[in-house]
């Protein structure tokens, strides 16, 4: 996952809003969402190279997403990343709990943001912070740096967010679908460095990313209302950004 909206409690109608992009290589081998077969609790997305997910949600409501932090100079550690997702969807801990068991050993992940939720908490973390945080009520932007970083693409997704039609869950869903898919790009004197050189760092700068080798490769939209009604849209992106195939799940919530 590499670019994340999550409104938290900031609406009258749903308990957690996600608006995400998830940029991978075109040819990184990944399953499109679905309750897993061997996990059938999870309904995830699933990166078929290492079993993990970016983002997913699971029959008690519980949610989890995950972004990496860049670092171009950073050595390969020993674990993937998406198994943080789907090892607490698959567990029992809440939200905090998990993220604090984390704590001993996120240092042998890359470089990594963690939001969990469980209906009672909204938390993140990263081995690029201390401990994990509860967050307030909000609206929060999260990108390869770290929660709230101002990159240009965070901004203007969380201020095209303020701006959406969210009377009504189809308004919600479509309009947040078209800010996903926002290719614009930002003048170089306003793009981070993260050590990948200016061409990667145009390239990546965007909400919407298309490349030749790299780009968007889904978008979803999770809708978790107060009542436990969980809905769950992804839209799939092949080469030159062009849409292979759309998933959505209903379901009430069990926890």
């Amino acid at each position: 996952m590499c670019i994340l909206l999550i409104a938290y409690r900031s609406h009258p109608r749903y308990e957690l809003i996600v608006a995400a992009n998830r940029d991978e290589f075109y040819a990184r081998p990944t399953a499109a969402a679905a309750f897993w077969r061997d996990d059938p609790d999870i309904l995830a997305g699933r990166d078929l190279e290492h079993g993990g997910t970016w983002l997913g949600v699971d029959r008690r409501g519980r949610f989890a997403a995950l972004t990496n932090v860049r670092n171009a100079a950073a050595s390969p550690r020993v674990r993937s990343r998406g198994l943080l997702v789907s090892e607490y969807l698959s567990g029992d801990d809440g939200a905090l709990a998990y993220q604090q068991a984390l704590v001993p050993s996120k240092l042998h992940y890359d470089g990594f943001n963690l939001l969990t939720a469980d209906g009672s908490k909204l938390c993140w973390g990263s081995n690029h912070i201390a401990e994990p945080q509860v967050l307030a009520p909000g609206v929060y932007g999260l990108s390869n740096h770290l929660l709230e970083t101002p990159w240009p693409k965070v901004t203007r997704l969380k201020a095209a967010f303020g701006d959406l039609p969210l009377d009504s869950e189809a308004e919600c869903v479509t309009s947040l679908f078209q800010v996903l898919r926002d290719d614009a790009r930002p003048h170089d004197h306003e793009l981070p460095d993260t050590g990948l050189g200016l061409a990667w760092e145009r390239l990546l700068s965007s909400i919407f990313i298309v490349g030749e080798h790299y780009g968007t490769r889904c978008s979803s939209v999770v809708l978790i209302d107060r009542g436990g009604a969980v809905r769950f849209v992804e839209r799939r992106y092949a080469e030159g950004g062009a849409c292979t195939g759309e998933s959505r799940f209903e379901f009430e919530s069990v926890g």
